[in-house]
């Protein structure tokens, strides 16, 4: 993901949504900027009350453990994978799933998702399995960097399911896909249902019967999509509570979202441009400040 967004950064221009978006500026619910051992943070996933992060593309295969009142690192996590670009975190309560899918150029056949059980905070590093999909509908792997509709940084576990939110360049949309985390071969990834957020999506949390979409346009304007579940695990039958969270000039490249009975916990990695930038911060909005 890196750099990507840094370049198209340089063509923002004036910003413009829909009425009906809700403004809730993030800047102020700031907990701390992150250490710079993770200034690529690339997701988020809340399991039995602990907070975790971890570094996308050309890192190491590391979790780090957050303290969620000051955003410090309290525990590194070395995972016995490959980090090619993992993008996604997210669990079962007792397995973490790591979605190593990153896909910008719409080039890869090789997307994985890496199941890591758990034995309190320690992992199991010997009982790490692979989890191999493709998109049944993808039928061209020519190299279209940022303008491919098969790229995904988002996911859940939910129903015994993994869920998977496409990050479409192309279509400004997200495709909703099931995975089976017990299928033992490659499988073809099942489409459930599309919904068109007029952004990428960079992750997902499932909390409460709502499924939170978060992401960014190429004007840097950040977005909150949060869905009622109609039905279980259906969530676009009708239109989301919306929201506009600011620029990625004063609050970073938002990456990660992870939500409990509290509040929403938002990561953004650190966003450089000639116009302006911010340093890798963990952001924490309560429950309250959501409400009508």
């Amino acid at each position: 993901m890196k750099k990507i967004f840094l370049a198209l950064a340089i063509t923002i221009s004036a910003l413009s949504f829909s009425q009906r978006t809700n403004l809730l500026k993030i800047r102020k619910y700031r907990i701390s900027y992150l250490d710079e051992r993770i200034k690529e943070t690339s997701g988020l996933s809340l399991m039995n009350g602990k907070l975790y992060t971890f570094n996308d593309s050309g890192n190491s295969p590391e979790l780090f453990e957050l303290d969620k009142t000051t955003g410090t690192i309290v525990n590194t996590i070395k995972i016995n994978s490959k980090n090619k670009d993992w993008e996604a975190l997210a669990n079962d309560g007792k397995d973490f799933y790591i979605g190593d899918f990153g896909n910008n150029g719409g080039t890869r056949r090789d997307l994985e998702i890496y199941k890591i059980p758990f034995n309190g905070n320690v992992p199991e590093n010997d009982s790490v399995s692979l989890i191999s999909f493709e998109y049944p509908e993808q039928k061209d792997f020519v190299s279209r960097n940022t303008f491919t509709d098969f790229d995904a940084e988002a996911m859940i576990y939910l129903n015994g399911k993994i869920h998977l939110f496409t990050k479409e360049w192309n279509s400004k949309s997200t495709t909703h896909y099931t995975i089976d985390p017990d299928y033992p071969d490659k499988q073809e990834a099942q489409k459930i249902e599309a919904f068109k957020t007029n952004f990428v999506v960079t992750d997902a949390s499932y909390f409460n019967k709502k499924l939170y979409l978060i992401g960014y346009t190429k004007k840097t304007e950040v977005f909150l999509n949060i869905f009622n579940e109609s039905a279980p695990g259906i969530f676009f039958s009708e239109d989301p509570k919306r929201y506009y969270l600011g620029s990625a000039l004063s609050i970073g490249q938002i990456e990660g979202i992870a939500v409990d009975e509290s509040g929403i916990y938002i990561s953004g990695e650190k966003f450089h441009s000639p116009i302006g930038g911010s340093k890798q911060s963990l952001y924490f909005i309560p429950n309250e400040r959501l409400k009508d």
